[in-house]
């Protein structure tokens, strides 16, 4: 048991509204920290990471930027500047509860990923308070347990 908790899943309980309507306030899930021993982030992924200014606490947000990558944010639309797409890729976000207004770019570093609540007028995230470095990442959503009537397997997690 201690192995499986330690290394492969690790059960939380999200805290606050910024991932609404993806996930709410009290619900039990199950993490996948597998994953990301063996792999990388991906954009879409929604993780469960240490806060970069306090590590005793934890976040549960969705990757929008990846390391390399520059984020730009006008009028609640979100572009993504990177190799592939130099003048830019608009995301498509239909998990979205509140777009925001904001007018930012960001540039990450090598390891850096850029975060964000789904329910952006009440997600304390990347625009606020910068890029989550990848040792921080602790693992991404695999089950919901709790409330039953949302029990499902890969909440949050984009189809690729």
């Amino acid at each position: 048991v201690i192995p499986v908790r330690t290394w492969i899943a690790q059960p939380f309980i999200v805290s606050g509204s910024s991932m609404s309507p993806t996930f709410e306030n009290s619900e039990y899930i199950i993490l996948d920290e597998l994953s990301y021993r063996l792999g990388e982030p991906k954009r879409g992924d929604v993780v469960v990471f240490k806060y970069p200014n306090d590590t005793t606490k934890f976040f549960i947000k969705r990757i929008i930027g990846l390391p390399g990558e520059t984020v730009s944010i006008k009028d609640g639309v979100v572009t993504i500047i990177n190799k592939e797409n130099p003048k830019g890729l608009v995301l498509a976000e239909p998990y979205i509860k509140n777009k925001s207004r904001d007018a930012k770019k960001f540039s990450l570093q090598d390891n850096e990923y850029f975060v964000m609540g789904d329910n952006r007028g009440a997600s304390s995230d990347s625009r606020i308070w910068g890029a989550v470095p990848r040792d921080l990442m602790v693992g991404k959503t695999f089950l919901r347990l709790y409330p039953l009537n949302r029990i499902s397997i890969l909440p949050g997690q984009l189809k690729q």
